[in-house]
């Protein structure tokens, strides 16, 4: 299968295009490479695949509608796993309009285009953070996403229904994945494991806001790309809303002490207050993608927490 990834040169769109040429398929990344963190944890992501005939690297941005139609028309495209777009909840309540612009536009141009060139599969990368502060004890996919408390969030929110609408008008097979928080070799550097990890070793506090007790649904690499590969080769219904996660919501408080047993060190903790945008916990019920997909998350959090420190240490 040919598969463009977008996004291709980031975090899991580098680990999912390593599974996949291993696989046997072929892909087409796209990725605009900006300096949203350092270029060249980008470039090193994808330097393993450069050589490999079955590799090609577009360096472009999905908000250039006609850098995109060109790679659509240079390439036989079976498949399309969108990851591209503005990441960050706090980043988006600062600045909306690039997230309208990448996350909203740019998406739109995807599926535009897979509309011209009959492109009908796509894997689309949505997130738990369009449930909002949900008090449900856990998130199913039926329950109301109408209440975003982030521009990023009200971002994948819409895309869903972006891309419902194309799978309704034009018979494309659509599955949006709900992320739920993903760790693991190759995580951004902004992102909490990595950023505390890397504070710690050098001892130097790490910002801990609220009291410790907020949760994440953390989801390890290799679980993730278990949930794609699952839904690219799903095709019994045209349109679903899938949940990723870890299955186990961990306490801030304990992700920093799993890092802290696993590095030998303590924490230096600053106690900061809550930031608008950050929701109080997030709990994924995977029941549908374990029946849809056969997905089944097989990384508890400690033995993720060891594999990344062990990668991080190299």
């Amino acid at each position: 299968m040919n598969i463009l990834i977008t996004g291709g040169a980031g975090f899991i769109g580098s680990s999912l295009a390593d599974k996949l040429i291993a696989d046997g398929h072929k892909i087409v990344v796209v990725d605009n490479f900006n300096d949203y963190y350092d270029v060249k944890i980008k470039w090193q992501n994808v330097s393993a695949n450069m050589a490999n005939e079955n590799y090609k690297l577009c360096v472009a941005d999905i908000e250039n509608k006609d850098a995109l139609r060109k790679i659509f028309e240079e390439n036989q495209i079976d498949c399309v796993v969108h990851l591209a777009g503005r990441a960050g909840v706090r980043p988006s309540i600062e600045a909306p309009e690039l997230y309208v612009k990448s996350n909203i536009l740019g998406t739109v141009h995807i599926l535009e285009l897979m509309k011209d060139f009959g492109v009908k599969k796509l894997v689309f990368a949505s997130s738990s953070s369009v449930y909002g502060n949900c008090k449900a004890d856990k998130f199913s996919e039926d329950l109301n996403v109408r209440e975003p408390i982030s521009q990023y969030a009200a971002s994948k929110s819409s895309d869903e229904q972006f891309a419902y609408t194309y799978s309704k008008l034009y018979g494309m097979n659509i599955v949006c994945l709900r992320f739920f928080t993903v760790y693991g070799p190759r995580q951004r550097p902004d992102l909490a494991i990595n950023k505390f990890t890397n504070l710690i070793k050098n001892g130097k506090p790490i910002p801990m806001y609220g009291n410790g007790t907020t949760m994440r649904d953390y989801t390890f690499i290799e679980d993730i790309i278990q949930g794609i590969k699952g839904a690219i080769a799903y095709n019994k219904t045209p349109y679903e809303i899938i949940n990723l996660g870890g299955g186990e919501p961990i306490t801030l408080k304990r992700m920093i002490e799993t890092i802290e047993k696993v590095l030998g060190q303590k924490a230096i903790i600053e106690q900061l207050p809550m930031q608008a945008g950050d929701v109080d916990k997030t709990v994924c019920d995977w029941s549908k993608a374990q029946k849809l997909l056969g997905y089944k998350p097989q990384t508890t959090f400690e033995d993720g927490i060891k594999k990344f420190i062990e990668w991080s240490n190299k």
